[in-house]
């Protein structure tokens, strides 16, 4: 894939989503150039700021620069990891932050309470 394509890849993606140039820089806390710059393929956005774009849009990092089709799903596994057991963590978290991230970065312990209560309500499969 080559850089005109990523940038159109990044330009329709926010587009789909009806973000204007400016919105998305607010929300990913960049330059409305910076936005402008990716969109004209003269750079790339760091991996860290790629992972939030996905995440936005709710595709894959291969999705957001092109080298997968935008229309497979998601929920095609690229990374190779086993499945995440979220009631282990809700019983014991001492390990959560290095077992759950959200696009890499660690879950607040805010939003780790509201995770633990909504699996409260559902009770393990093999229990």
């Amino acid at each position: 894939m080559n850089e005109i394509d990523v940038a159109q890849n990044l330009k329709q993606l926010r587009k789909k989503h009806g973000y204007t140039q400016q919105e998305l820089a607010n929300i990913l806390k960049v330059a409305k150039t910076t936005v402008s710059t990716w969109e004209r393929g003269a750079a790339k956005p760091r991996m860290d700021v790629a992972r939030q774009l996905a995440n936005l849009y709710g595709v894959t990092l291969g999705q957001l620069v092109g080298e997968t089709n935008l229309t497979e799903s998601k929920s095609s596994n690229t990374t190779n990891q086993e499945p995440i057991d979220l009631q282990k963590y809700a019983v014991d978290d001492s390990e959560r932050n290095e077992a759950i991230n959200a696009g890499g970065v660690p879950i607040s312990d805010d939003d780790w309470e509201i995770i633990k209560a909504i699996l409260s309500k559902y009770p393990r499969k093999d229990q």
